[in-house]
Order: C-alpha cells, then sequence, then structure tokens
C-alpha cells in the first residue's frame, strides 16, 4: 500500500472511530471526507499509517499482543509529532498527553492502529 493509500485507510479509520466513540454530534472537521481534507492532515496521517507500518512490520507482525491502551499511545505519540512538524505553536489539544485526550479519542487511535494491522495480514 502507498504511504496516500495508507493516509486515506488512516482517514477513514479515523471518521469511522469518530463516528463510533464520540458522544453525540461530532465536529465538521472530524468528520471532513478525505477530498476535502487539508494537505498537512493528509502529509500528517500518511506520516502516522508509515511510522505504525514500519513499528508492525520490524516487530514482526506481534504488536497483535498489544494492548488497545498500547497501540493508541503509539497513534497518539506519532500524530503529536506531526503536530510540532506541521505548526509552530499547535493548539494544546492537538499534542495534549494520550492521559489527558478524551476516551473517544483514545479509542479511535487504537482503532487506527487495528485498521493498519489488518490492512497488512
Amino acid at each position: 500500500m502507498s504511504q496516500t493509500e495508507g493516509a486515506r485507510l488512516f482517514r477513514e479509520a479515523w471518521i469511522a472511530g469518530v463516528h463510533q466513540h464520540f458522544p453525540g454530534e461530532p465536529k465538521a472537521g472530524y468528520v471532513t471526507p478525505w477530498s476535502d481534507t487539508p494537505q498537512w492532515e493528509r502529509e500528517a496521517a500518511g506520516s502516522v499509517y508509515e511510522q505504525v507500518r514500519q513499528f508492525i512490520d520490524i516487530s514482526g507482525g506481534t504488536t497483535a499482543r498489544l494492548t488497545r491502551e498500547q497501540k493508541s499511545r503509539f497513534v497518539a505519540t506519532c500524530w503529536t509529532a506531526q503536530m510540532f512538524k506541521h505548526f509552530e505553536n499547535p493548539k494544546p489539544g492537538y499534542v495534549a498527553d494520550w492521559p489527558d485526550l478524551p476516551s473517544w479519542q483514545q479509542e479511535t487511535d487504537a482503532d487506527i492502529f487495528e485498521a493498519i494491522e489488518k490492512s497488512l495480514s
């Protein structure tokens, strides 16, 4: 899968997770379709996809044994690094540490990791 296809997979998993885990009606920006996603966000999604893919690969596929929390933390940390890459002074919510993220976002990040795992099997 190319990095662009991986970025789309990331975005689709994010949107599905938001619809499943977000309490109430999510902000429009949370569920913006790929075609309307800003370029910086496409690049960030592709980079995080690639980091997760490489992590799974160099772990010999044993990431299936990680907990959902461990998977979620990995995605969140990779995303935070991308926010620092793309923004000089990112909003605090963009770079919050994993324990400070809302539970819906923690669950969605775990879903993203697992969607990438599934795409590689």
